[in-house]
């Protein structure tokens, strides 16, 4: 099923103008960045999450499965880069593939487990897995560093043969996570509007109806599941980069909580996007209003309830509503919709 929100026209874009607005401004961020007041890590960390949302997106807003133990392929992919770079090679893409494929292998090992559930029940499994992945970040010191962490992960080059460039400065760093970004996004975006993106978003809408018109649910769920886990490790290897270090504290339930708050307050629901917006919103009050008081998660906690209640759609919805001039009772009833299939949409299978 299409969502009733995409653009037909764009959907069939390699590149959208929407795209090349976003890559236009976020060019531009480290030369406003200290103006505005804030740390020009902060446009590092943007990045880094909204790859991480995106990515989950794959199954809340794609695929309609709430995971809530995400934060342990985040953090299997950040431990994946440091322990390639320690004990099999100091290259860059090397270690992003393995931060890559371990999460992917890891999701794939949860999805054999878990993708014949729906509803509640996939959702507490999800977060039992999690639990799991995070216990042993914490229990395994010889191999982790336990409670803390793997430490001395650098920043490797870019080494493209005829060139090498040094990621070491925040600058240089920035640009380059922008590039993985911008592919990974286009990547995205196909794969959402493939005729697989459509068969996983009618699996969302009825698991049921999918599977009497020959569709392997299971599988597909299965799929979506383990992709959304290795672009999650991926953006963990980024992480891992950024902070120099590996922590189990990213892999735990509040940490997967942030993403999952994230995604619903930008509107990952009902558009692609929202999920960058969620993630821009959420770190943004972190450092503004954190500056300010450390209840800062209060006031974005009370915005969360207030999303969930009144505006399902989330700010996505909303924009997308006005800028396509349609009901926003129509938008709003599409993400009062999805909540539904995502807690409440049927029974335990």
């Amino acid at each position: 099923m299409t969502a009733p929100l995409s653009n037909r026209s764009d959907a069939t874009r390699l590149v959208t103008p929407t795209m090349l607005v976003l890559w236009l401004v976020l060019a531009t961020v480290p030369v406003w960045i200290s103006r505005a007041g804030l740390y020009p890590y902060l446009g590092i960390e943007i990045l880094i999450w909204s790859l991480y949302a995106l990515a989950f997106n794959l199954v809340l807003g794609t695929a309609g499965l709430p995971s809530f133990g995400h934060g342990a392929y985040f953090g299997i992919g950040a431990y994946a880069f440091g322990l390639c770079q320690f004990n099999v090679a100091a290259n860059l893409w090397v270690c992003l593939t393995a931060a890559f494929v371990v999460a992917g292998l890891a999701g794939a090992l949860v999805a054999s487990f878990i993708s014949h559930r729906r509803g509640i029940y996939y959702a507490f499994m999800t977060i039992a897995f999690g639990q799991i992945f995070w216990t042993l970040a914490i229990k395994l010191h010889t191999i982790t560093g336990g409670e803390d962490g793997l430490l001395k992960i650098a920043r490797l080059s870019v080494d493209i043969g005829v060139a090498s460039f040094d990621l070491t400065g925040n600058v240089a760093f920035y640009y380059f996570v922008l590039i993985v970004f911008a592919l990974a996004a286009i990547a995205l975006w196909r794969l959402v509007h493939s005729p697989y993106g459509r068969v996983i978003a009618a699996i969302k809408q009825s698991e049921t109806r999918a599977a009497h018109l020959g569709y392997n649910v299971w599988l597909y769920k299965a799929s979506i599941f383990t992709l959304s886990a290795a672009i999650s490790g991926l953006a963990g290897g980024l992480f891992a980069m950024a902070q120099l270090a590996a922590f189990p504290d990213v892999m735990s339930l509040h940490q997967s909580g942030y993403v999952v708050m994230m995604t619903l307050v930008g509107g990952g629901l009902v558009s692609f996007w929202g999920p960058v917006i969620g993630v821009f919103l959420f770190l943004i009050a972190r450092d503004v209003i954190g500056a300010l008081t450390n209840a800062w998660m209060l006031y974005f906690g009370l915005l969360f309830m207030a999303i969930v209640l009144f505006r399902p759609e989330g700010i996505a919805g909303a924009i997308m509503a006005a800028l396509q001039n349609r009901s926003l009772n129509s938008v709003r009833q599409h993400g009062s919709s999805t909540m539904r299939l995502l807690f409440g949409g049927g029974r335990w299978r």
